[in-house]
């Protein structure tokens, strides 16, 4: 992210005074009510807010919630630091996997990805969340890089997407338990290929 994307970010994620309140009270009723019943009087009356506060700031509930996700925090977990690619990024997945997994983060992340392919204003705000998340992440790609393990080149925007939507696709569509032999052999293909490496004669 650079400067100009950071400024944008900071200036779209402060708020009033009681930001973060509004903030809990957005993700908690998102958790129960989902998208569609996610309203900014319904946020007013949880927080205590005046809606008339949270307009002035947010003139939408698209970006009121982009805004909550990347503000109050609930999403994040520390970043992993094992010493090598293949181990931050299991620890990276078991994470991913975690916040699907266990409420109320699983509500929450579950309404929001669902409600963003049906909203093109939600999905314009989230890209602010995805872009902070993967800033948070670059470290795990930096040191791989240093330890001559990633080429200079390699893209982390795609690494992290081929793990979430492996969790995603798997957990949420497909409805499948998913335990620590999937987490470890998806990283491998990811590291790896799935194809059989042969010499050439």
């Amino acid at each position: 992210m650079n400067r100009n994307e950071q400024r944008t970010t900071a200036t779209r994620t402060a708020g009033p005074r009681r930001s973060q309140e509004i903030f809990d009270a957005t993700l908690d009723l998102l958790a129960t009510k989902g998208y569609e019943g996610l309203t900014i009087e319904g946020v007013a009356d949880r927080s205590g807010v005046n809606k008339t506060t949270i307009y002035r700031w947010w003139p939408s509930k698209g970006a009121l919630l982009g805004a909550a996700l990347t503000g109050a925090g609930r999403l994040d977990f520390p970043l992993p630091d094992t010493g090598s690619l293949r181990g931050d990024l299991i620890a990276l997945m078991n994470g991913i996997v975690a916040l699907l997994t266990t409420p109320p983060t699983s509500d929450i992340a579950v309404a929001t990805l669902g409600a963003v392919t049906q909203s093109p204003e939600l999905a314009d705000h989230t890209r602010e969340f995805f872009a902070d998340r993967l800033t948070r992440e670059q470290p795990l790609f930096e040191r791989a890089v240093a330890r001559g393990e990633l080429a200079p080149d390699t893209d982390p925007m795609l690494l992290t997407d081929l793990i979430a939507g492996a969790a995603w696709l798997h957990l949420v569509f497909r409805r499948l338990p998913l335990d620590n032999h999937f987490v470890t052999t998806t990283i491998d293909v990811i590291l790896n290929g799935a194809t059989l490496h042969t010499t050439p004669r």
